[in-house]
């Protein structure tokens, strides 16, 4: 058990206090101006160490093996930070066995929080990596490296502004733990039931309304949430439940919720912190993002939606209950909990001029104060502590759990840099895609899949954007559509065996066979697969705003294809009519009918 699971004991109070040190902290960075990387960033790791050494440790042994590195990882963080103005002017040759003792200390330390944060198969590709850096210059041909002295490989990673303390971990200090306190604050109060009421009212009356409440919902909480399998755990513990009491198939209220708890990291405004990623990695404003991102998403959701009305051919998706579906006061009300944060969010962004980072941090204190008042509107003293105690130790457990990832992940990033193993695997993506945009766009979706096993959909997409945005750059794909295409495929392990988490999870909490979960998801999640390739067939579908008009045709056409892919994969009609659906499905897609359109106009 871990300590935190003391409930009121003294033990919670330490955590209780980090917890309000992380938020303090990751807030001031935004209200102070700039502090030095070598600060910033290695008092970033310093607070997420004992969250996922200690905290989370579940025997003795973890317990006692976690404090002992945490002490250890902690001081030399600190360290790092007191000697930053001397280790500036190294620029990332060490000098001492001290540095060096410190800078192994800080990648086991690293190595060892992501394994316990996700266990072993990112760590694995950062060992791999690291050891590529050691030994490749025993590996012949182009796929090798001359060679780097151990003073200076070391350093690079763990005493310059590289490797653990490069952009990657900027983007977690700045940008992502300030979204996850967001969330965590939002998520302690009534937003979470806002969401339910809201789709309730919406969606609760339509043929397979407790699927589509169940999609509307995680929508709308997966944008602020940067997991799906923890968007699988909050709303799925309501949205399985009722659809379970409506007579669906046990598998399909999974499939519905790890659906659509997944497509929530692409929906606008947030993408669970994802556009302001995207808007640090690519320099395009976070409007031009949210323009390109809101069809894709759009039609994911349709997709969805469309695939519900399939199953409902198949089996008795009733509408839910009218007593269940709650009141219009009732959804007034809760719904305040995450319109005004919302509604503070993008008017500082949009009115303000503010950066997101700083609208969020504004819009924190708006949803903090919220958390006084319950569904009635009533203050309460009590409930107020009680909620902002829960969202300072969810905040910081969860900015500890992703900031653990992208810390390794850090470590890899660092590698390709200082080996150009980064511009050979681009070298390599183009070759075995023989310089064709379209292969490589295959080699990149793989590439995703395997990556993105049981990591945040943001660091899965940082990571694949490093290693494969760059070859698709070359092949010709704007910047902007590399990234979103990236971003989507990066999300594709969340549904997709064998490492499905959100599967996984939804499966367990309807007790059924998560193989039969993750058909129906896949079947489900189509647009998933086909949505990133058709903003390629089709960059108008990206085009929101230069050319509105074009796009929104283009996104319909769009959503034939899909509605008739749908309907083939799902629906129960005889098979020759299901195979003719699914092609002609993919062939609506596909086709550039906007080449042939406009050829036959101009000839015309």
């Amino acid at each position: 058990m871990s300590p935190a699971a003391a409930g009121d004991t003294p033990l919670r109070w330490p955590w209780i206090m980090l917890g309000a040190t992380s938020v303090a902290f990751h807030l001031g960075l935004i209200f102070h101006g700039l502090t030095p990387a070598l600060v910033s960033r290695p008092l970033h790791m310093a607070l997420i160490l004992p969250w996922v050494l200690v905290f989370s440790a579940r025997n003795r042994r973890q317990l006692v093996s976690g404090v002992f590195l945490t002490l250890l990882g902690v001081a030399a963080c600190l360290w790092i930070a007191f000697h930053e103005e001397a280790l500036s002017n190294q620029y990332g040759f060490i000098d001492t066995p001290l540095q060096m003792a410190i800078g192994v200390l800080l990648i086991v330390a690293a190595l060892e929080a992501a394994r316990r944060a996700i266990g072993w198969p990112l760590p694995l590709v950062t060992l791999i990596a690291l050891s590529y850096g050691v030994f490749g210059q025993y590996i012949p041909g182009e796929f090798g490296h001359p060679g780097l002295p151990m003073a200076s490989f070391v350093g690079s990673l763990t005493i310059a502004e590289g490797g653990l303390w490069g952009e990657l971990t900027a983007v977690s200090v700045g940008v992502v733990a300030i979204f996850v306190i967001f969330g965590a604050v939002l998520n302690a109060g009534e937003a979470g039931q806002g969401f339910m009421n809201l789709a309730g009212a919406v969606a609760g009356r339509l043929t397979g309304g407790g699927a589509k409440v169940s999609v509307i919902s995680s929508a709308l909480m997966g944008s602020i949430s940067g997991s799906a399998s923890a968007n699988v755990a909050s709303t799925g513990a309501i949205t399985i439940p009722s659809m379970a009491r409506l007579g669906y198939p046990r598998s399909l209220a999974a499939a519905v919720e790890a659906v659509a708890s997944s497509g929530g990291q692409i929906m606008p405004p947030l993408m669970g912190a994802g556009a302001f990623v995207m808007v640090e990695l690519t320099g395009t404003p976070y409007t031009d993002i949210m323009a390109a991102a809101l069809l894709p998403a759009f039609l994911y959701f349709a997709a969805v939606w469309v695939g519900i009305n399939a199953f409902a051919t198949r089996h008795d998706l009733r509408p839910v209950a009218l007593e269940d579906r709650p009141a219009l006061r009732e959804v007034v009300t809760t719904a305040l909990f995450f319109a005004v944060p919302f509604v503070v969010l993008l008017e500082r962004i949009f009115h303000a001029g503010n950066t997101p980072q700083y609208a969020a941090s504004v819009a924190i204190f708006a949803g903090a104060a919220l958390l006084a008042l319950n569904v009635h509107l009533q203050v309460s003293g009590r409930e107020f502590v009680t909620r902002l105690v829960n969202a300072v130790v969810t905040a910081g457990r969860q900015i500890a759990t992703i900031g653990s990832i992208i810390l390794c992940a850090s470590l890899v990033i660092g590698v390709l840099a200082l080996t150009g193993l980064g511009v050979k695997v681009t070298s390599g993506i183009l070759a075995l895609s023989g310089g064709a945009l379209w292969p490589a766009l295959l080699l990149t979706a793989l590439a995703c899949l395997i990556l993105g096993m049981e990591v945040p959909t943001t660091a899965a997409y940082v990571i694949c954007v490093s290693v494969a945005g760059p070859a698709l750059t070359e092949l010709g794909l704007p910047l902007l559509t590399a990234h979103l295409f990236v971003f989507w495929f990066a999300l594709l392990s969340t549904i997709t065996p064998p490492v499905c988490g959100a599967v996984f999870i939804a499966a367990g909490m309807a007790d059924v066979n998560w193989l039969k979960v993750a058909a129906r998801a896949m079947a489900l999640g189509v647009g998933l697969y086909v949505i990133p390739l058709a903003m390629v067939a089709h960059p108008a579908l990206l085009a929101l705003g230069e050319q509105p008009w074009q796009a929104v045709l283009t996104s319909l056409v769009i959503l034939v294809g899909l509605t008739s892919l749908s309907f083939g994969l799902i629906a129960r009609f005889h098979a020759v009519v299901r195979v003719a659906l699914v092609v002609m499905g993919l062939v609506v897609i596909f086709v550039p009918w906007q080449t042939f359109l406009q050829q036959s106009l101009l000839s015309y």
